[in-house]
C-alpha cells in the first residue's frame, strides 16, 4: 500500500468513527431528554463540549462536537500509531 492510499484510509477511518460517535451522542441525548437514560454519562460530556446540553438543541450541538472529536481523535491516534510503527520497524 502506497502513502497516498494509506492517507485515504486514515481519513476514511477518522470520518467513520467521527460519524459513529456523533450519531451515538445524538441518539443518547435525545433518549436522555425524553426518558432520562444516560443522564449521568451526558453530564460529563456537558463539561467537555461547549454549548452541549441535554436538550433537542444540545443534541445537534453534540452531533457537531461528536464528529469533530471522533474525527480529530482518530486521525491523531492513527498518526501516532504510524509514527511509532515506523520507529519500531527501524530498529
Amino acid at each position: 500500500m502506497n502513502e497516498r492510499e494509506l492517507k485515504g484510509k486514515i481519513k476514511t477511518t477518522a470520518i467513520t468513527i467521527g460519524l459513529f460517535w456523533a450519531v451515538c451522542l445524538f441518539i443518547i441525548t435525545l433518549i436522555s431528554y425524553k426518558i432520562g437514560y444516560g443522564k449521568e454519562f451526558l453530564k460529563s460530556i456537558v463539561s467537555i463540549y461547549p454549548g452541549f446540553s441535554i436538550t433537542i438543541k444540545g443534541a445537534f450541538i453534540g452531533l457537531i462536537w461528536g464528529f469533530l472529536d471522533g474525527f480529530i481523535g482518530t486521525y491523531l491516534f492513527v498518526w501516532v500509531w504510524k509514527f511509532i510503527d515506523k520507529m519500531v520497524n527501524i530498529a
